[in-house]
């Protein structure tokens, strides 16, 4: 438990963090499972336009580090790859 009152600040502060921080990795997971649907569905169309919508959220949240860049730059090489893959 938190003694100093800097302390007692900071242990408030990383719970305000922690919420937003958590937030954010939400949104990123709804985006990558959006576009995983549209290409389950076999759209490709649909599946290329929630694709193009997910790469700068996923790009955002590994500059704000979110989420690492190597996980970022995993996630929009998979999801294109499959994206792509619906064209032929």
């Amino acid at each position: 438990m938190a003694n100093s009152a800097q302390a007692k600040k900071r242990a408030r502060q990383n719970v305000k963090a922690r919420q937003h921080n958590a937030s954010l990795r939400s949104m990123v997971r709804t985006y990558i499972k959006r576009t995983l649907s549209a290409i389950a569905a076999g759209d490709h169309a649909v599946a290329t336009e929630a694709y193009n919508k997910a790469v700068p959220v996923i790009d955002r949240m590994a500059d704000k580090g979110i989420i690492h860049k190597n996980k970022a730059a995993r996630h929009k090489s998979r999801l294109n790859t499959q994206v792509k893959a619906l064209a032929k």
